[in-house]
């Protein structure tokens, strides 16, 4: 019994440690010479390094994001070889990663506990769980993403169908913990883009147009600059 709670409490710190590999920071100070924590909304994720940096820097801190929370979530598979682990535990567990390598996200420990918001790594650890739903989430959200260019839209709405979806697949909406975690899992969504909210209701909010290329340069001195201020210097530089 012992062994088994020091192994799951291992397992749920090492999502957290997962979690709190800062891609963004990285890959912007290696290849770019900034902290994107100093530009745009001042996130350490996806969407800011889109913004900021443009699609190839974007592609790859997405898939490490990604790639940790399904990390995090899948070597929990290994506790189902403990006796004393049943499949309702192992649920537990893996929805208890999930929220660990996203709090890890959002505070990681290896850049000062200033992260991103964690949707991408959500996502990743919703995938190692049940993914289909994680795709229809996915599906929904390029959806949204396509018609009306805001990412946190569209992630606020792909958040809310988390639960719808869970509701209506068989193979897991027999779990309560599961169909609990889905609708705690979309009001953290609506909750952590209240500031998001304010800006699309005030119509300031930025759109993103994927499909159209980028051609950014950051000036480190501009960094105490507005956003409309680099922008314009950006342009009157071509």
């Amino acid at each position: 019994m012992i062994l088994t709670i020091y192994t799951a409490t291992t397992m749920i710190i090492i999502a957290y440690l997962l979690g709190s590999i800062p891609s963004a920071v990285w890959i912007g100070k290696k290849y770019y010479g900034i902290d994107i924590r100093e530009y745009g909304s001042k996130n350490a994720g996806t969407t800011n390094m889109l913004r900021v940096l443009g699609r190839r820097a974007a592609a790859p801190v997405f898939a490490l994001d990604f790639l940790k929370g399904f990390v995090a979530v899948t070597i929990i598979e290994l506790m189902q070889y403990d006796d004393l682990i049943g499949a309702n535990d192992l649920i537990n567990l893996k929805i208890g990663a999930v929220f660990a390598a996203v709090l890890g996200h959002i505070f990681p420990i290896f850049a000062g506990f200033r992260g991103g918001k964690g949707v991408a790594t959500l996502v990743g650890a919703v995938t190692g769980i049940y993914p289909p739903v994680a795709l229809l989430c996915f599906g929904v959200w390029l959806v949204m993403l396509m018609i009306f260019h805001y990412v946190s839209l569209a992630s606020m709405v792909a958040g809310c169908c988390f639960p719808i979806f869970t509701l209506i697949s068989p193979k897991v909406n027999g779990s309560i913990s599961f169909v609990v975690f889905s609708f705690v899992i979309a009001i953290l969504l609506i909750y952590t883009h209240r500031k998001n909210i304010e800006r699309l209701k005030a119509g300031t909010e930025s759109k993103i147009y994927i499909w159209k290329p980028r051609h950014v340069r950051i000036d480190p001195e501009a960094r105490n600059e507005s956003p409309k201020e680099g922008a314009a210097k950006n342009e009157d530089s071509k």
